[in-house]
């Protein structure tokens, strides 16, 4: 009986509720076009700053009409002026409102009006757009379905500050990956916007500059482009530089600061070049400092991290720059009891994003600490970092869980953390729980921990192989995904190098000849090479080989010598190097199992004749490559002794 009632109350609500909305809706029908005009204007009043008010119009059919008066011819200018402001102001709501105007087909009608000759209207079309492409529910390709949309934005941004400003911030929200990039560019974005830079108005300069960074990330093409362009006599890489000065607005500096570091990276500007160590480093790590609000810090981490990933002496020149390490472990003391928000608001904000913080610190730790061993020292040793670490493997926020598993990667590096931190704080017990239910992405980077971890010298291969590691990595090889597949065949042929038999015959077991096979033939070549290196590991010592040969002989042997013949299928573009290196790869397998010395060698070499292996040999012994060819010779040589 109960939910015979629901319906009923539930409607009386909604009619009390959206009667005082009803006769705004109702005037936009009235045969009067001038009484119409006064109700759209009396409704863009009653909405500004009213959400429960939007909401209600809505579910009313407002937004039908209100498209239908802006796409009327018979509609004054003013008229469609004033609809279009409307329907921005109803796109400033919530997220379900712009999913209405989008279900309303609002796109299309405003793009339509922008063919309009009346500014003012252009204006208020544009202002609109902007609000629904900067909404996260609008899915940007939107603006990329008609071809002629582009060129025709392009053709406006001359028109007025206002088209300038609300273009490049659609072109700024609307340009993901390297598609949207090259048809913005293919489209003169760069020629068209670069002028922008020196606009008298403020929110246009920085607009034009959110576009460049949009389309200089990771765009080789674009950077390329960018430090030649010259605007009023100057080069672009000169105004960024200016722009990233202490007494420009924060996000001028920031979003600068990005614009060179992009740069950088696509290969464009050098990185030992002024402009990156005085200018644009120094600026982001600024950024960091407890004065600066959490969004300004999160950015200013993450773009620092990201400019110094592959670069040892930017990672040397950031990590002894106003503190920089000690700096980021205010990171995760924030915000603290006694902190010096007074704004409840900024403060719940900040409580609420405090996690992206820690993801950041993490994300700079791990590249300051790529290359250089005497930084991860300090890393480390900055107070309780490894609890911090071990305490982020294990958050709730898959970002945070990755950022701290990379920094753990980074940091696993070092022989000698490994011997000591790693082992003081039991880091291997976290990384197996991580390891047991993650999505890809953490499972790439935690296996490839893994690794380094079961590495001969490290303390912490014992108890990892005691959990249960060979059963989890057996089953990694088995992903669909390429990069788990090398890094658990990886980890195996680490286990597998100078091991006991009992842990031998454990990967065999568990990993099952078939499945040994399936990787010899797979067609990535790392996984092949890994592979291959397992094998050599597993046939190391004369016990071992005995053992492993009695069981499994025929299909290792088989496997090796269809290798060393090159009947694989590399892709032609990898052939010659990376296909010496395989039958280099594979050749070591063979000398282990032809020695002379061991015990078992004569019948070995036989089985291995009659598999066409001397023939192999003999062609190798003449290959280009020396380092192979002396192999080959010195294998013949174990069949002439």
């Amino acid at each position: 009986m109960a939910c015979l009632l629901e319906t009923p109350i539930r409607m009386s609500v909604l009619s009390e509720v959206t009667a005082s909305s009803r006769h705004y809706v109702d005037r936009l029908f009235d045969p009067d076009p001038q009484k119409v005009l006064q109700g759209v204007i009396d409704m863009k009043n009653a909405v500004i700053g009213n959400n429960k008010q939007k909401a209600n119009l809505i579910v009313l059919g407002a937004v039908p009409r209100l498209l239908y008066l802006l796409q009327q011819e018979t509609s004054s200018t003013e008229l469609k002026t004033e609809c279009a402001v409307v329907l921005g102001s109803l796109a400033m709501g919530t997220e379900n409102n712009v999913k209405s105007l989008l279900d309303c087909h609002i796109i299309p009608a405003l793009l339509q009006g922008l063919l309009s000759p009346d500014l003012k209207f252009i204006e208020a079309c544009l202002r609109c757009l902007r609000t629904i492409f900067t909404s996260p529910v609008t899915p940007e390709e939107l603006l990329y379905t008609d071809a002629t949309v582009i060129p025709h934005l392009m053709a406006l941004l001359s028109r007025s500050r206002y088209t300038q400003e609300y273009i490049c911030q659609i072109f700024s929200h609307c340009c993901k990956g390297p598609d949207h990039q090259t048809i913005l560019f293919n489209h003169g974005a760069v020629q068209n916007i670069a002028h922008l830079l020196t606009s008298l108005s403020y929110k246009v300069r920085m607009q034009a500059l959110k576009c460049f960074s949009v389309l200089a990330f990771e765009n080789p093409q674009v950077s390329m482009t960018l430090v030649n362009v010259l605007v009023d006599g100057e080069l672009l890489p000169q105004i960024f530089v200016k722009m990233l000065q202490r007494d420009k607005p924060i996000e001028m500096q920031l979003t600068s600061a990005k614009c060179l570091t992009y740069m950088c990276r696509a290969g464009a500007i050098r990185t030992d070049d002024n402009c990156i160590v005085l200018k644009t480093l120094p600026c982001l790590v600024r950024m960091c400092s407890k004065e600066r609000l959490l969004e300004e810090r999160v950015e200013g981490a993450e773009t620092l991290a990201y400019l110094i990933e592959p670069d040892v002496e930017l990672q040397r020149i950031a990590s002894i720059t106003d503190h920089l390490i000690a700096m980021l472990a205010d990171y995760f003391k924030y915000p603290s009891s006694v902190s010096a928000i007074t704004d409840i608001k900024r403060l719940d904000h900040d409580l609420k994003h405090a996690h992206e913080l820690r993801q950041a610190a993490f994300k700079l730790y791990a590249s300051l600490g790529a290359n250089d061993e005497d930084i991860r020292k300090k890393i480390i040793e900055t107070e309780n970092m490894m609890d911090r670490i071990v305490t982020g493997l294990s958050e709730s926020s898959v970002k945070v869980r990755l950022a701290a598993v990379r920094c753990l990667h980074s940091l696993s590096r070092s022989v000698q953390q490994l011997r000591t931190s790693f082992q003081d704080h039991a880091v291997w017990k976290p990384l197996m729980k991580v390891l047991q239910n993650a999505p890809d992405e953490i499972l790439v980077v935690a296996s490839s921990m893994l690794c380094n971890l079961l590495l001969e010298f490290s303390p912490s291969k014992e108890p990892i192989l005691e959990s249960g590691a060979v059963e989890l990595l057996c089953g990694l090889t088995q992903s669909e995904n390429p990069a788990l597949r090398v890094n658990g065949i990886w980890a195996l042929m680490n286990m597998a190098f100078q091991a006991e038999q009992k842990i031998k015959a454990d990967i065999l077991r568990s990993l099952s000849t078939e499945q040994l096979f399936r990787l010899l033939s797979d067609s990535d070549l790392n996984v092949l090479m890994k592979t291959l290196g397992l094998l050599r590991n597993l046939l190391s010592t004369r016990p071992h080989i005995d053992k492993i040969m009695s069981t499994h002989g025929k299909q290792i042997m088989q496997a090796v010598t269809l290798i060393l013949e090159g009947e694989h299928n590399i892709e032609v573009k990898e052939q010659g190097h990376s296909h010496v290196k395989l039958q280099l790869a594979a050749m070591f397998c063979i000398s282990n199992l032809i020695w002379n010395e061991e015990e078992g060698s004569q019948e070995r070499q036989d089985k291995l004749r009659d598999m066409g292996i001397v023939d192999i040999l003999h062609k190798l012994s003449q290959s280009p490559d020396s380092n192979l060819c002396d192999k080959a010779k010195m294998a013949l040589q174990q069949y002439l002794a």
